[in-house]
């Protein structure tokens, strides 16, 4: 294993998948990893790869959550509610996107127009400050 060579385990984290999803990944990309004293990796530069990939089906919406519609905002976390709080006029919405919990604050009418309850497929979009949350159609 040299510098530039990442572990399995180390990819799957930066990835937010599991390392047989990183196995297969790599091996249907032909990327060939590299066992020293029984630790295996795969080169730097072949996870950015991945990585990059990866980022590029999710913005296309190519997934298994259902297709998002064209947005401004690239950032696009695709996540599960895991919370909501309601008082008079705002929503306290809690998505759970891989290792990332985001919270954002929305009016409660956007949240009762969303249908926005514990189990929600949602994306969080980020742009600067803000985080928004939309619906995903299955």
């Amino acid at each position: 294993m040299s510098a530039r060579d990442i572990r399995v385990a180390e990819a799957a984290a930066l990835l937010g998948v599991s390392t047989d999803t990183v196995r297969r990944r790599a091996q249907a990309a032909g990327i060939e990893p590299s066992t020293t004293a029984g630790v295996t990796s795969y080169p730097a530069a072949a996870v950015a790869r991945l990585a990059t990939e990866q980022a590029a089906a999710a913005a296309a919406g190519h997934d298994q959550l259902g297709d998002l519609g064209p947005a401004s905002a690239r950032n696009r976390l695709r996540g599960i509610v895991t919370r909501v709080v309601r008082d008079g006029v705002m929503a306290q919405v809690e998505v759970q996107a891989g290792a990332f919990r985001v919270v954002s604050l929305i009016s409660r009418e956007a949240a009762d127009e969303l249908g926005l309850e514990e189990g929600s497929l949602v994306a969080a979009t980020v742009k600067a400050t803000n985080v928004g949350i939309e619906g995903i159609t299955r």
